[in-house]
């Protein structure tokens, strides 16, 4: 007699349409955990009447009720209750939790209280003080880094568990390079694929007086100002798909200028696509390049990283790619939610 399915019930203030790290990473685990014989149900803000957060409408606000949510979580009757976000959704869904006795995990996919003083006047101590809060509340909140780890014990946060990111190999993989890439631009391709906002700190690589051509994938509130200011660089908007796969493997580096994400799944996906990467030494990076220089480079001198990235291996980028897999990735999720729900 086969055991029943276990059913978790993930709770999600980032979802479609937002294209991001958090989305994939979700919908990638999530397909292996159904392999893995896990009932997944889905609280997203679709499902509700939601507004734009403001400088950033693709991300949906669910405009909900606490008991909607409540209902919605018991109706899936759920084994596991993971918490993905600190959203709307992710504080009713934690009130329950809460209020019923019932362990969960969470999982700290983005540096809120960074993103939000970009923005806003807000003291960044009071923006921790309140994550912190929020996750210490659970049973596992899941960093993708070791060094992420780090820094937010540094900041008070308890029972961190490691929650690594996967690749799809097949889709990012080396292709032939055209003599005319992207249409005609001259080489080397230096490429960064991002959302054009602030917080990607893409002048970074905008601003650097390289050889060859400058492109950016994505799409975002920034775009306007960023090509108006460097009318130099070549903008292709946002790319899916076989086009973003294409892209990653007709560039000569690739360039990953922030400073404040948690991991960084285009890394990997560059890697995985055959191309060195050139970045600055933090979190993300530095977790993934570390120890392995021939694949990429880490520089606080974005310039120096970029050409000497050029030297770099494809082969040994697209060997670390290749140690990134989904399955690995949602097996130790699931090992996770197992332990923070049983104790």
């Amino acid at each position: 007699m086969h055991e029943p399915a276990k059913r978790l019930t993930l709770i999600s203030d980032a979802w479609h349409p937002q294209v991001n790290g958090v989305v994939r990473t979700i919908e990638n685990t999530n397909a292996q955990l159904e392999k893995m014989g896990v009932k997944v149900t889905m609280i997203t803000p679709d499902m509700f009447r939601n507004i734009g957060m403001p400088t950033y409408p693709e991300i949906r606000l669910a405009l909900t009720s606490y008991r909607r949510v409540a209902q919605l979580i018991e109706d899936s009757r759920p084994d596991y209750v993971h918490i993905a976000t600190e959203g709307p959704l992710g504080y009713k869904a934690r009130r329950w939790c809460r209020k019923n006795d019932f362990r969960f995990s969470t999982s700290y996919h983005t540096r809120f209280p960074e993103y939000v003083s970009a923005r806003f006047p807000v003291p960044i101590g009071m923006l921790y003080g309140m994550m912190r809060n929020f996750h210490n509340a659970g049973n596992g909140c899941m960093v993708a880094t070791d060094s992420l780890a780090r820094e937010l014990k540094a900041h008070g946060f308890n029972n961190l568990k490691p929650w690594s990111r996967g690749i799809d190999t097949r889709q990012f993989h080396p292709r032939p390079k055209s003599d005319a890439p992207f249409g005609g631009l001259p080489r080397p391709v230096f490429l960064t694929v991002a959302r054009a906002a602030v917080e990607k700190n893409l002048p970074a690589l905008l601003s650097l007086d390289l050889p060859g051509s400058i492109v950016i994938v994505g799409d975002g509130p920034a775009r306007r100002d960023l090509q108006e200011k460097y009318p130099k660089a070549h903008f292709l908007g946002m790319l899916k798909g076989e086009d973003l796969a294409k892209a990653y493997a007709e560039a000569d580096v690739f360039v990953f200028t922030s400073k404040t994400d948690t991991f960084g799944n285009t890394t990997i996906e560059a890697l995985s696509s055959g191309i060195p990467v050139a970045a600055f030494p933090v979190t993300g990076p530095l977790d993934i390049l570390g120890g392995h220089e021939e694949a990429g480079v880490l520089d606080e001198d974005l310039k120096a990283a970029c050409l000497k990235a050029l030297s770099c291996s494809p082969e040994k980028a697209r060997a670390l790619g290749e140690t990134y897999t989904w399955e690995a990735a949602a097996t130790q999720f699931l090992e996770n939610i197992i332990a923070a729900h049983d104790g």
